[in-house]
């Protein structure tokens, strides 16, 4: 391949989107506009319920009638899937990686605790009191929102039965350790997933980059030089990722700007950058695959809602208001997994090394080489005449 040519055409392509009022507004007015409205009308909490997963480490040091019995009831309330751990490092590692959605820590006085109240209810001087610690995963709004109540009903019942306990009991339950003490907004959990949302409407202006190309008969012009096929794509490849850092830049600019803040390193972010960056190759081979089958600019624009739609509602912040089974549909779409590791990296603090982050960026990355090789091969065949 000759470097020269490939820029070139990289130059080509940067400059018509510049020029261009319709492209230009798609790549970076669109995403400036719609982090600002996001940013303003979700600066509240919504709420939604789903199956959370919830980790439990037991430390109860007698006898563990009481502590079994409490796991049992949180699994029966068909809201908590119980995953039981035999250390609290283990446990914070998967909740770190959104494995989980929680971790209980059952403390070595709980089964005293609990044989303290039942022999003397009406009594608090009798009690043993001890404290139960709780971690909720900061990534996950509606999990910070529904688990503490549940499992403060789920405790209530563990002691008392069916009898009423009055307004206290001898356990009481920790503030969740990662909820941060500054207050968080709808948007903040929500910035991850603009993300991806931004890029993929990069598979429409690359259609039409390329039906447009076709209809003016460069394509024809540019098979009578000696450039290749594979340097005309891969300058289209380049350039629709630089287009993917800016919008990631802007994105970023214009959330900090609204209030939002990340809780995540300087590698962290680099990473999201990176993310996105590979999640532009897989736009770029989808819109290749609909300017195959349009026969003109407009036609591209529709169809290329085929491949919109689908991970906009599986893969970015809509998949926030949905239930449980169509989010594990969204494994199916690419944005899910930009959407999950930028979660984790930019909301749950984890690091860049962490083994789920990377397996996200792993799936990203094998999405967009099979779809990017996919567009090259479809295109050349039905849509480069």
């Amino acid at each position: 391949m000759n470097s020269q040519r490939i820029f070139s055409f990289v130059k080509k392509d940067l400059k018509r989107m510049i020029r261009d009022p319709g492209h230009l507004f798609m790549i970076l007015l669109f995403p400036i506009g719609l982090t600002l409205v996001f940013g303003v009308s979700f600066g509240a909490v919504g709420d939604s319920q789903s199956v959370y997963d919830v980790g439990i480490v037991n430390y109860d040091a007698g006898t563990y009638e009481w502590s079994q019995s409490f796991t049992d009831n949180l699994g029966s309330t068909e809201i908590l899937d119980i995953t039981v751990y035999t250390d609290i490092e283990t446990a914070q590692d998967h909740l770190v990686q959104g494995k989980i959605q929680a971790v209980i820590v059952i403390p070595e006085q709980f089964g005293q605790s609990c044989t303290s109240f039942v022999r003397a209810p009406g009594d608090p001087s009798q009690w043993v009191e001890t404290t139960m610690e709780l971690y909720v995963d900061s990534g996950s709004l509606f999990a910070m929102q529904a688990i503490p109540p549940i499992i403060q009903q789920v405790l209530v019942m563990t002691i008392g039965g069916d009898q009423p306990t009055g307004p206290s009991i001898p356990i009481q339950i920790g503030i969740p350790s990662l909820v941060k003490a500054d207050k968080t907004t709808m948007f903040d959990y929500m910035a991850p997933g603009i993300f991806p949302f931004a890029a993929l409407f990069l598979i429409m202006v690359v259609s039409q980059s390329f039906t447009s190309d076709r209809e003016k008969g460069l394509l024809r012009r540019i098979n009578t030089t000696p450039t290749t096929s594979t340097e005309f794509m891969a300058g289209h490849a380049l350039s629709n990722m630089v287009v993917a850092v800016v919008q990631v830049a802007l994105v970023f600019v214009m959330a900090f700007i609204v209030g939002y803040s990340p809780h995540a390193g300087i590698g962290s972010i680099l990473l999201a950058f990176v993310i996105v960056t590979v999640f532009a190759l897989c736009c770029v081979g989808f819109g290749l695959i609909t300017a195959a089958v349009s026969k003109s600019p407009e036609a591209a624009t529709g169809i290329s809602f085929i491949f919109i739609m689908p991970q906009m509602f599986l893969g970015t912040f809509v998949t926030l208001g949905l239930s449980s089974g169509i989010q594990a549909v969204g494994r199916f779409v690419p944005s899910h997994y930009v959407t999950d590791a930028l979660l984790s990296l930019l909301l749950r603090g984890a690091p860049a090394s962490s083994p789920s982050v990377l397996l996200d960026l792993v799936a990203v990355s094998v999405f967009s080489i099979i779809v990017l090789i996919v567009g090259v091969v479809v295109f050349e065949r039905y849509g480069s005449d």
